[in-house]
């Protein structure tokens, strides 16, 4: 999401200064009369915390959605100015994941039920889609997968689309794993099953091949026993899929400390460059790959980066430079 910092009259005064080529003086203080009736006004939207599911539209630069954790869905069409509620009357508030259809903007998916599993998780219920720009809203099934982390449509057909679920936050399910669907969610298949226990944590494409697909199974499940149970798990792998989420096989890894990961999260840029945010004791941080995820090379231990897995564990490349990375 991106914000505008407004400056002040005399921050005004000084870039004007600034812009005329010219040596600025200090600015003089501003009578207070031309300011002090001024006050922040709330623009919206109204959301009940954290956001996770956010996204643009291509060729409509001002056309944006987003998610709330417990708070439904919002469409801004004027690059964030104003916001529009779209899902108040929707039987769930916890969005998890939101994605537009590459050859049809007004196709949506949203899945529910965030997947940062904190303490006060909210659970969803299932995958809806919109066939009229979010206007209204079909359920498509997939309840019991309780918090959904992402989906992907393909670019040339808006009914293929592949669904990463977590699965139960406090306890195990037998729901956790990648679904995949071609009739627009008439009919769901279980492609990837990990157990009761275990999900899906991220799920991505490749912008070279949108067949090839990336996903990180995680174990995670909070007990009531426990503020922040233990991150790591047996189960945290790297998954790939070379026809569209069909099928998938675990890839083998040189480089990551899968042995001692929790969350692992994804971000692939064109020609095999990937970078992955791990969450581990020891070897946590920032990791790439330069041969499409078959060896990885630790770039950043910096603990700020990973430690708190059970809130965040994102991690996002520029696609038009991809020496630009962004990490939550």
């Amino acid at each position: 999401m991106r914000f505008h910092l407004r400056p002040t009259l005399a921050g005004l005064a000084l870039l004007t200064a600034l812009g005329t080529g010219h040596a600025a003086a200090a600015p003089r203080p501003m009578p207070p009369v031309l300011y002090h009736r001024l006050r922040w006004r709330f623009l919206g939207p109204d959301r009940g915390g954290r956001v996770l599911a956010v996204t643009g539209v291509v060729h409509h630069p001002n056309l944006y959605y987003f998610g709330s954790v417990d708070g439904g869905v919002f469409r801004s069409d004027n690059g964030g100015v104003t916001w529009t509620p779209l899902f108040q009357h929707g039987p769930v508030g916890s969005i998890g994941a939101i994605a537009v259809a590459p050859s049809n903007p007004r196709i949506l998916y949203i899945g529910t039920g965030e997947a940062d599993m904190r303490s006060d998780v909210s659970l969803g219920g299932g995958v809806f889609r919109s066939t009229n720009g979010g206007r209204t809203w079909h359920a498509l099934g997939l309840r019991k997968t309780r918090q959904i982390s992402d989906i992907l449509v393909s670019p040339r057909n808006p009914n293929h689309v592949v669904v990463a679920a977590l699965g139960h936050t406090f306890g195990p399910n037998p729901q956790r794993g990648i679904y995949l669907t071609l009739n627009g969610g008439r009919h769901w298949f279980h492609v990837l099953r990990l157990g009761k226990r275990t999900g899906i944590a991220d799920l991505v494409a490749d912008p070279d091949n949108p067949r090839v697909l990336y996903a990180t199974s995680w174990s995670a499940v909070r007990p009531p026993w426990t503020q922040y149970p233990p991150l790591e798990g047996h189960a945290s792998a790297l998954y790939r899929s070379t026809n569209g989420g069909r099928t998938w096989r675990r890839l083998a890894v040189q480089g990551l400390p899968l042995a001692h990961a929790g969350r692992i999260g994804l971000a692939v840029a064109p020609h095999g460059l990937l970078y992955a945010v791990v969450s581990a004791h020891p070897g946590g941080g920032i990791y790439r790959s330069l041969d499409g995820g078959r060896t990885w090379t630790l770039i950043n231990a910096d603990r700020n980066l990973w430690r708190r897995g059970w809130y965040f564990g994102e991690i996002f490349v520029d696609p038009k430079n991809p020496d630009i990375v962004y990490v939550p």
